[in-house]
């Protein structure tokens, strides 16, 4: 059985990965923005292997929580399931960044940078990553007009390029991008149309899954079948960049 960490595991699309990954017989982590939505886990408090809380928009929190996750023991898998979308420029971090950026993009590079190595990493990316920004000017939205659209696209894809940088640094980690879908969630929306059930299965199976398809890395997944990503995913050169302006926006380094 695997030990497994998902960020944003309170509701939506961790929660049901949580609730599969538990009855398969997994030792889950999960995690709360606060000790108020930790409260809220109900039942899966009680059977997950521990509930550790932090807001991943806040810098030391984030650092915090990797020494807490890291104090229960090495995980074998870690699904970066926590985002948002709908957060104004003006909800900024005490470090300036715009949230958007904080909890979608830098939480992700901060907690593979300080947690110990796991054998697989998963990163939940959008379709939406396809009108992102192949950009790293002004990434915290401080000159430009705020548009929320934009700000998560470009998240979305800077995530995705860090998935597929790690897959190539790390060749002993399995690192993968999964697109869970529009799927109705608080984040989703009641309207959304695609499958919720489909939507949290893939990390859950990336994350632990036996066959061989689910131990590949560098791949950009959709309801457990590949898809090509947008172009700058898969240049180096670019998956290089994102890497540096990441240790340069956290003042911490990724370990070779």
């Amino acid at each position: 059985m695997a030990r497994i960490f998902i960020t944003g595991s309170t509701q939506g699309l961790g929660l049901a990965a949580a609730r599969t990954l538990i009855a398969q017989g997994h030792d889950v982590v999960v995690h709360a923005r606060t000790a108020q939505r930790a409260g809220d886990l109900g039942e899966i408090a009680g059977e997950a292997a521990g509930v550790v809380v932090g807001d991943l928009a806040v810098r030391a929190e984030t650092i915090a929580l990797a020494d807490e996750v890291n104090e229960l023991g090495r995980m074998d898998a870690v699904i970066h399931n926590a985002g948002v979308y709908t957060e104004s420029r003006r909800v900024a971090t005490p470090e300036g960044h715009a949230r958007v950026l904080a909890v979608n993009v830098l939480a992700p590079y901060l907690l593979t940078a300080k947690l110990q190595r796991p054998s697989r990493l998963v990163f939940l990316t959008s379709g939406m990553h396809r009108s992102g920004t192949a950009s790293l000017d002004d990434v915290d939205w401080l000159t430009r007009r705020w548009e929320a659209y934009q700000a998560y696209s470009d998240s979305k894809l800077l995530v995705s390029a860090l998935a597929f940088a790690l897959a190539r640094r790390w060749p002993e980690v399995a690192s993968n991008a999964v697109d869970p879908g529009w799927v109705p969630t608080r984040m989703g929306g009641p309207n959304a149309p695609d499958d919720l059930e489909q939507g949290h299965l893939t990390q859950a199976w990336l994350a632990a899954g036996e066959d061989d398809d689910a131990r590949t890395s560098g791949g950009y997944w959709y309801h457990q079948r590949r898809r090509e990503p947008a172009a700058p995913v898969r240049d180096e050169a670019f998956q290089d960049a994102v890497v540096a302006k990441l240790a340069e926006l956290t003042r911490v380094d990724l370990p070779n």
